[in-house]
């Protein structure tokens, strides 16, 4: 099963490159850039990613971020993903980053998407990932503040696929960004957003019916509310779904109480993410390892996720079906 999970073309679909931000990587940019940080060593700062909660986490997810200053460090967090992604045999990302994050400490729009873009570029050009980006909105802060983001978007909208919305889920349901989702998609933009984690299965209706996404991110709790079940499965909906994230952040108190592969047999197009490995134990080859692990994976399973990793992106048909003719063959 290990030599198939790397074999296997996938696509990454839910992927925070601020939550990609190793504690080695830390503490060379914050020496970079001057910055002190609160913790004395790698070690120190790994002792406290223990969370209880998805607030606990975001708490020090944006003390982390603030070590990102210049275009050369949002190039080498990206790359530094890239190279993870090409050891695990992904062959396409459609990694988010949230702006507000860095444009409300001061931090240039344009220095921000100018380092990301072009390390996406040479993972196209010399690692042969192919990939999407998403430009994610801040739940957690105001809608005039998205409005605002997708403004400072507008030189740059050829380099981004779609926009999200992340952060913290309660209290915070997608209606409260219905008009700017509504104003994304008239400049063209696709949408996905976070709903059903922490958060309701209402929350998961509000996403596809008052913002039109193409995609969930999470979905879990879907299961709580069998008519959406019905129309996840009818539509074809994808779930972009985090195994480790889920159980870090106690959505399942342990990987045996997941529900993706019962999602997954009765025919829900979820699929395997690492959304913020960094910070939740691994990336997307820890992620398969621990449904292995934990859960009767079968091989046809297996399949499956990969085929709806690939299914659910958002690269041209085309490539689509090259990677899909080889998990067919595999």
């Amino acid at each position: 099963m290990q030599a198939l999970i790397l074999a296997l073309p996938k696509a990454e679909l839910h992927l925070h490159l601020e939550g990609s931000l190793e504690p080695e990587l830390m503490f060379e940019l914050a020496q970079r850039n001057n910055i002190s940080l609160a913790y004395a060593s790698v070690a120190e700062l790994r002792r406290a990613y223990q969370f209880n909660n998805l607030q606990e986490f975001l708490d020090i997810y944006y003390q982390g971020a603030a070590v990102l200053q210049t275009e050369e460090d949002f190039y080498d967090l990206t790359w530094a993903y890239l190279l993870r992604c090409q050891e695990e045999g992904v062959v396409h990302v459609e990694p988010c980053f949230d702006p507000q994050t860095h444009t409300d400490r001061g931090v240039k729009f344009a220095t921000v998407i100018g380092g990301i873009s072009r390390a996406l570029r040479d993972g196209q050009q010399k690692l042969g990932i192919s990939s999407a980006l998403i430009m994610s909105f801040l739940r957690h802060l105001s809608e005039r503040s998205a409005l605002q983001t997708l403004e400072q978007a507008q030189p740059y909208k050829e380099l981004i696929m779609a926009v999200g919305l992340d952060s913290s889920e309660l209290d915070h349901p997608p209606e409260k960004f219905q008009r700017v989702f509504a104003k994304a998609i008239e400049q063209g933009f696709l949408t996905v957003a976070h709903a059903g984690e922490e958060g309701p299965a209402e929350y998961i209706w509000q996403a596809l019916q008052l913002l039109h996404v193409s995609r969930i991110d999470h979905g879990v709790r879907a299961v709580e509310d069998e008519k959406l079940m019905q129309l996840l499965i009818s539509e074809k909906m994808p779930l972009t779904v985090c195994p480790l994230s889920n159980t870090k952040l106690q959505v399942f108190a342990h990987m045996s109480e997941h529900n993706i592969l019962q999602m997954l047999d009765r025919g829900v197009k979820v699929m395997v993410n690492s959304d913020d490995p960094a910070y939740f134990g691994g990336y997307l080859l820890a992620n398969y390892q621990a449904l292995i692990e934990h859960l009767p994976m079968t091989e046809t399973q297996l399949k499956q996720l990969a085929k709806n990793s690939i299914e659910a992106s958002f690269m041209p048909d085309l490539e689509k079906q090259r990677h899909l003719l080889k998990i067919s063959q595999l």
